[in-house]
Formats: structure tokens, C-alpha cells, sequence
């Protein structure tokens, strides 16, 4: 009885760690933008939508989006000429 729980316990903790693993995050291109909704096209061609200021952003722009929300990409600085 005692290896039935452990062995229990050991696959609900191993499910339960596989969640974290699947809720990466996307990265990907702007393909459209309806008030606050956003939908970035990621590199295999699946769409998601999420949630963001689309204050600063266009079409064909490179964004991130992690837990449901877009995440602006940050500005490089450029160094030398």
C-alpha cells in the first residue's frame, strides 16, 4: 500500500512539473492589432492572441508574449559608428 501512494505521489508531481514546461513563452510578428487584442504569428505559423498596449506597436513588429500579455521589445543601443 505504501509503494501504490509514493508511486501516486511521484507521477502527480512529475505531471504537475510537465505544466511549467508547456507554458513557454512566443515569440513571433505582429499579424494584427483590434483595440488591445493583439494576434503574434509565431515561426511555425500558429497564431495567438493576447492582451497589451498596442501604443508604440505596428503590423510586422517583433514581440513577445509572456503569460497572456505582449511584451514590448526593448531598445538597443547602438555603440560606435
Amino acid at each position: 500500500m505504501r509503494k501504490a501512494i509514493a508511486l501516486i505521489i511521484t507521477i502527480l508531481f512529475t505531471l504537475s512539473l510537465t505544466a511549467f514546461a508547456f507554458a513557454s513563452d512566443v515569440q513571433g510578428t505582429i499579424s494584427k492589432i483590434d483595440g488591445n487584442k493583439i494576434t503574434v504569428k509565431d515561426s511555425a505559423g500558429k497564431e495567438t492572441t493576447a492582451e497589451g498596449d498596442a501604443k508604440g506597436l505596428k503590423v510586422g513588429d517583433k514581440v513577445t508574449v509572456k503569460d497572456g500579455k505582449v511584451v514590448k521589445p526593448k531598445k538597443k543601443a547602438i555603440e560606435g559608428c
